[in-house]
């Protein structure tokens, strides 16, 4: 399946919502510290409800980490600062999409190291700014496990 990861979330009912989501999509969780949060907040708890005992989540102590743990893995950025459209990549298993914190997004260094290549985007209207950080993880990972045939899901 595929992996999830989000560089420093700062908003603890986006985090839930994705816990929610891995736990019904079959992705793995990455939180790369520092977090805007405790993993115990209520609003966490309140938007995750009872999945995060159904979902994998893996905390990592800074990016370095995190890319200890999925080395070998291709990572695609998520940045309103790609140019390359989400729907354009054909997924495969194993596949990281790495997405920014609410407020700052990724880090300029990170979006370089990745390349243009790597770095994609999510349609907008002209003058919108961003989407939601979980709606934007719902659409992305939804299309590549679609592209997968949604293996192993319940029909």
């Amino acid at each position: 399946m595929f992996h999830i990861a989000l560089h420093e979330p700062k908003i603890a009912p986006n985090t839930g919502n994705i816990i929610r989501l891995v736990a019904n999509n079959g992705c793995h969780l990455h939180l790369i510290e520092p977090m805007g949060f405790d993993l115990e907040e209520k609003k966490l708890r309140r938007a995750g409800l009872d999945y995060s005992d159904m979902a994998r989540v893996s905390r990592h102590a800074d990016y370095a980490a995190f890319c200890q743990a999925v080395a070998g893995q291709r990572i695609f950025a998520l940045t309103t600062k790609g140019q390359r459209n989400y729907a354009e990549v054909a997924f495969q298993p194993g596949d990281v999409l790495l997405f920014g914190s609410e407020t700052a997004g990724l880090p300029a260094e990170i979006r370089d190291e990745l390349g243009p290549d790597h770095c994609l985007r999510v349609p907008m209207m002209e003058g919108a700014r961003s989407l939601n950080l979980s709606n934007t993880v719902a659409l992305v990972s939804y299309e590549a496990w679609r592209q997968q045939g949604f293996a192993g899901a319940l029909r």
